[in-house]
């Protein structure tokens, strides 16, 4: 590659989404396609960004007292069939082994889409009085849903995730915990990615298989389309009876537990991918970022440059996430551009008549603003801008939320607004899923939640226009 080769062009972000966003993840070096369909091979770059995800939140989790475990990725078929909804909502996702060692298995077994039957059983196993309650426990795992359609980090047939899975001696405590995992979800999403979220509860017919409620929060992205970015479920009993997970209560007779579940996955990465990049590439928040600050050297191969951009890169490392990028086969222009693409929030220039100066140069990727730093400040002024990008990346999403977020009265509104400023649309709902149903037929739109923040935007329904109590956000989906 010549050093004057500049990092190959991306799809313009409004001319196509869906290819640009493939552009991204392939070119930022997040993941590549691999020979096994519908999965992919999760590169260092994405990885990095996964485990910042999961670094900041199992600290979040362990504070509320979750303790993480690990239990198997394969599953006999009966107890898969021990709770009919959730087997029916899983079932068309579902992998099964039925052949190992070369002989066919006297029962066949489901690669995990998720763990509810496999905990259940164990926790049927080890409880046997309330003072053994409450279980908080997680596990990070991978899973496998066998998905017709796939696309990097949003839908893989296989991905990481954490699944918590708590069981609990009264429904109220249940109802709780599973609120509280919902707000650590939303703290992870707004204070870490600076996406902005909207809380609420699934309809019944959106709620997860199985489940008593279903909570989640609801992000946007660029182009207007919904993501669900993390769900917590509270299950009640529907679990604990067909496992038998019993306890003696205090009264000294048996109970069964009240049970939750969580979870959020590496679709959060495309997340961030979608809500905050643009046609230069990735564009990370500083606090999930794998590289915070990159030093570039300009004209590196003056007297002293290299030496001196050392010196600061090891200064800058004690601090922050940093990178010196000495790379000889490029010129400083492929640099810029290479770690534009990547999404660093900071890049740092120094040449030799900033040397003489005592000063470098700062260039944001969230505004592509330059300024002049004196060198004793460097470590002051990157702590202060990085702290000030994660917040302007955060006000940009908000802003393109609120301009995306139309009301409804009437389904012609409905569909107008859909089709002219696709994004939420707020409107009041009778509680049928006919109506749910038909929206969806219409507009490609599915129900996103009832927001806990309700607003009464009328007396009818959006769509059969027969009274209505609760507010829904609508939205098409990824």
């Amino acid at each position: 590659m010549k050093n004057n080769e500049f990092v190959k062009e991306i799809t313009n972000i409004d001319e196509n989404f869906a290819k640009w966003y493939t552009d991204i993840v392939l070119k930022a070096d997040l993941a590549d396609y691999t020979d096994t369909k519908g999965c992919i091979a999760i590169k260092p770059y994405g990885y990095a960004i996964w485990e910042n995800i999961k670094d900041y939140t199992d600290k979040k989790f362990k504070k509320t007292g979750v303790k993480n475990t690990y239990f198997p990725l394969l599953i006999p078929e009966s107890l898969l069939q021990k709770e009919k909804d959730h087997v029916e909502g899983f079932a068309p996702e579902v992998a099964w082994v039925t052949e190992a060692g070369g002989e066919k298995l006297e029962e066949k077994l489901c690669i995990r889409p998720t763990s509810e039957t496999i905990i259940s059983t164990m926790y049927s196993k080890w409880l046997s009085s309330w003072r053994d309650l409450p279980y908080l426990y997680n596990q990070w795992c991978n899973v496998l849903r066998w998905e017709k359609e796939t696309r990097p980090f949003l839908r893989s047939r296989e991905f990481l995730w954490q699944e918590g899975h708590t069981i609990h001696e009264t429904a109220k405590e249940a109802e709780e915990r599973t609120l509280q995992m919902l707000e650590v979800y939303a703290d992870v999403v707004e204070n870490l990615l600076a996406i902005p979220v909207i809380k609420g509860i699934k309809t019944e017919k959106e709620k997860f298989a199985g489940a008593d409620a279903t909570y989640t929060i609801e992000t946007m992205m660029y182009d207007g389309k919904a993501l669900q970015s993390g769900t917590s479920h509270y299950f009640g009993q529907n679990f604990t009876k067909p496992f038998n997970i019993k306890f003696q209560n205090r009264e000294g007779k048996e109970e069964y537990a009240y049970q939750t579940s969580w979870g959020i996955s590496t679709r959060l990465i495309g997340a961030i991918i979608m809500a905050h990049g643009d046609s230069r590439g990735l564009k990370l928040p500083p606090k999930v970022a794998p590289t915070q600050v990159v030093v570039v050297p300009v004209a590196m191969h003056k007297e002293g440059v290299k030496e001196k951009a050392t010196e600061l890169y090891n200064n800058l490392a004690e601090n922050f996430r940093a990178e010196i990028d000495v790379r000889d086969q490029y010129s400083p222009g492929y640099k810029f551009n290479d770690w534009e693409m990547r999404g660093v929030p900071i890049r740092i220039e120094i040449g030799p008549r900033d040397i003489e100066n005592g000063v470098c140069v700062l260039v944001r990727r969230d505004t592509a603003e330059k300024i002049v730093v004196n060198l004793e400040e460097v470590n002051t002024k990157i702590a202060e801008m990085l702290e000030d990008i994660h917040n302007n990346m955060y006000k940009v999403c908000k802003e393109r939320m609120e301009q995306k977020t139309t009301i409804a009265y009437t389904l012609d509104e409905f569909i107008q607004n859909m089709n002219t400023n696709q994004g939420f649309i707020k409107s009041m709902w009778c509680g049928d899923v006919e109506c749910e149903n038909k929206i969806k037929e219409l507009t490609a739109a599915k129900s996103r939640c009832m927001p806990f923040e309700q607003e009464k935007i009328s007396d009818t329904c959006v769509c059969c226009g027969k009274k209505a109590e609760k507010m829904v956000v609508w939205g098409r989906q990824y």
